[in-house]
């Protein structure tokens, strides 16, 4: 499965209210971004960027993007050393700093997941199949910044 994979959406600035970017308290920050065949997704800037809290923002699609990612190449690993994986949930969080020019970049993320295997057995394979996992997270490879992990791993029927 070598090659290259195009990706492709359409993203629409819903934001005018009549008047434009005619100031910088005069346009919404609403953005619809949409993939053929899927739902849109409704967006927008950040709240402390003047953006609709309710709405997706950038910095919370990275995250979305590097959380499932390690997901997905996590599970595959795990399928690849034998172990069965239950139950896969992550709580993950990012920090991003600005640099008081107007601009900024993500520090830091850290995903915490937590995995639940179906025997004692598959406990400490599926604690390295998380190594694996950061090799093959296209989204982790492509960012400059850490993605650190703090897992837990858990036995179905054992641990609350």
């Amino acid at each position: 499965m070598f090659g290259e994979h195009l990706y492709a959406l359409h993203t629409v600035w819903t934001g005018d209210r009549g008047t434009g970017t005619s100031g910088y308290r005069d346009y919404d920050r609403a953005v619809t971004i949409s993939i053929e065949g899927k739902p849109p997704l409704e967006a927008s800037a950040d709240k402390p960027f003047r953006g609709d809290a309710g709405r997706w923002n950038p910095e919370d699609l990275l995250l979305a993007a590097l959380s499932e990612c390690h997901l997905l190449s996590y599970l595959h690993a795990c399928v690849q050393t034998g172990v069965v994986v239950v139950g896969y949930e992550d709580d993950a969080s990012a920090t991003m700093v600005e640099d008081g020019r107007g601009g900024g970049a993500f520090r830091e993320v850290v995903l915490r997941p937590v995995v639940t295997v179906a025997d004692p057995s598959m406990v400490d394979a599926a604690a390295a199949a998380h190594a694996q996992a950061r090799e093959w997270c296209f989204i982790a490879n492509s960012v400059n910044f850490p993605v650190r992990h703090e897992p837990v791993t858990r036995v179905a029927g054992r641990d609350g």
